[in-house]
């Protein structure tokens, strides 16, 4: 009987594909790190509760630490004696790979099948898993090769970074304007509220107070009002007007 031929971009020695799980803690570990977070086992059982239902096989701490060891088993991460997660060099292209599968699949929902952009995060994390590099780069030929998410998230390996004048929205003052260039995207429920309001990337908003005493950032959004909290302001960057 006639053997197959491989699938194009794999051969009969590539190595086999990452389980879903080890996937999903590569995407979250990358995530925190592009954060600036600090990766510990209690910040990644967090970030993993943030996962779709379905995609999560066990964040509780005694899970997290198991799945831990055997990353690093695997030569995927290192951990140190402050209990810091950090990828290692063949931990971080596998991250970057999968980083790159879930934001591309965040624009083919969006761009290409219409998905509401609120929903977009949950549905690339259910489309993420079966994009093999091959048809990751016929992807990223059939958008016009994106450098972000629809949300303003880098997608690895398009050469783009974000501009050195990108700051947090919380470290702005009031009465400044700029031109929002990323925002959060694993809370469902918060993306939507940023989606009706018109809080999302190439918006101009203007910051009308901001309350350190009530833990609050408000901003005027195109005549509305938006407000959110310093927590989530620290994670939507934006760019001065006219810088």
């Amino acid at each position: 009987m006639k053997s197959q031929k491989p699938a194009p971009g794999t051969d009969e020695t590539s190595p086999p594909r990452l389980s879903m799980g080890v996937e999903n803690y590569l995407l979250s570990i990358y995530q925190l790190q592009e954060e600036d977070v600090r990766v510990t086992p209690t910040q990644l059982a967090d970030r993993l509760r943030q996962l779709p239902e379905g995609e999560v096989l066990g964040a509780t701490l005694p899970s997290v630490g198991a799945m831990l060891r055997r990353m690093v088993r695997d030569g995927l991460v290192e951990t140190n004696r402050s209990k810091d997660v950090i990828l290692t060099q063949s931990g971080l292209n596998e991250a970057e790979g999968m980083v790159r599968r879930h934001r591309l699949a965040k624009r083919v929902v969006v761009d290409l099948l219409g998905v509401p952009p609120h929903m977009a995060h949950a549905e690339a994390h259910r489309l993420e898993h079966a994009i093999s590099p091959y048809l990751a780069d016929k992807i990223d030929e059939r958008l016009g090769h994106p450098t972000t998410c629809p949300f303003g998230h880098p997608i690895p390996g398009s050469g783009y970074s974000p501009g050195s004048n990108a700051t947090p929205l919380s470290q702005m003052p009031p009465g400044s304007t700029a031109i929002v260039a990323r925002v959060p995207d694993q809370d469902q429920e918060l993306l939507q509220y940023f989606v009706e309001n018109g809080l999302m990337p190439g918006q101009r908003v203007k910051v009308v107070e901001a309350a350190p005493y009530r833990g609050v950032v408000s901003l005027d959004c195109d005549g509305a009002e938006v407000v959110v909290s310093y927590e989530v302001a620290e994670r939507i960057w934006a760019a001065l007007d006219g810088e």
